[in-house]
């Protein structure tokens, strides 16, 4: 594994590469209070054929957080993936995004080619104004506790949120290890994040969908009642697209279930039959 980091736009990037020079390549977008060490189990269960690329998105890991909340902005970041993908001359990829990264994704992928899209319990954002002000509201109030409480406060609001009642039921040792993962995140690149990318912000990609023609795939927990209708309301819209729903698993299904998520990574990359 090479660990890295590099100047793009003016904002220092850092990304992970494993398996440099193999023939199937790979890119993981973590979710939001995560880090390339998101996908670390994920990737024990990846053959050494993919040559895989995960990066600390703004405002997380080791990637820079600018204190303006505008430099995080959507825009923003597809130009920074582009740039980054440029300087690496990389092409040709499977772009995957967790929850946040999978925004991210489906926003990259409305820009620019990519092989495969696979989004795990991902939203293409909000239509309604009302919705999206209400949620813009909410996240500007949770960077603001985030500044003011502090990041301990923080994750022991967030890990305590419905969306992750199913991480319960993992092993003590796999909740320390996301506990820490989160812990180790930045208050004003986490706040920033909400600011400049959070889903109010964040403009609404429902009606891109039409014109995204990459082979899509979905990924859903089973347990993640709100994503899965996300995805099955997505799949009217996406040309070429398929929905994988997985059994008794919640919202985040790499960590919950890492080698099946591999698995199924594996089979949509290498064109097995995916179950």
């Amino acid at each position: 594994m090479e660990s890295t980091t590099v100047n793009v736009r003016g904002i220092d990037i850092h990304f992970n590469r494993y398996n440099n020079g193999a023939k199937e390549r790979i890119v993981l977008l973590h979710g939001f209070t995560g880090s390339t060490n998101t996908w670390n189990e994920v990737i024990s269960f990846l053959p050494n054929t993919f040559d895989i690329l995960t990066i600390d998105l703004i405002g997380h890991g080791v990637t820079s957080k600018p204190l303006d909340s505008t430099r995080y902005a959507v825009e923003e970041q597809i130009a920074d993936l582009h740039a980054l993908f440029h300087q690496l001359k990389w092409s040709n990829f499977t772009l995957v995004g967790y929850s946040m990264g999978g925004r991210l994704a489906l926003s990259y992928a409305s820009r620019y080619p990519v092989d495969r899209l696979i989004l795990e319990s991902s939203s293409p954002g909000i239509t309604e104004i009302e919705q999206r002000l209400n949620r813009k509201q909410s996240d500007e109030l949770l960077a603001d506790r985030i500044l003011d409480k502090g990041l301990t406060s923080f994750v022991h609001f967030w890990e305590g949120i419905p969306l992750f009642h199913t991480q319960r039921q993992l092993s003590l040792e796999t909740q320390q290890q996301i506990r820490e993962e989160r812990l180790a995140g930045s208050e004003i690149g986490l706040a920033n994040s909400l600011r400049g990318f959070g889903t109010g912000v964040q403009p609404s990609y429902w009606h891109k969908l039409e014109e995204i023609n990459t082979l899509t795939f979905l990924l859903t927990g089973e347990l993640d009642e709100k994503f899965s209708k996300l995805a099955k309301k997505m799949k009217k819209y996406l040309p070429d697209v398929a929905h994988i729903e997985i059994r008794d698993v919640g919202h985040a299904i790499h960590v919950e279930n890492p080698e099946l998520f591999a698995t199924i990574v594996k089979d949509i990359i290498l064109k097995e039959d995916v179950k």
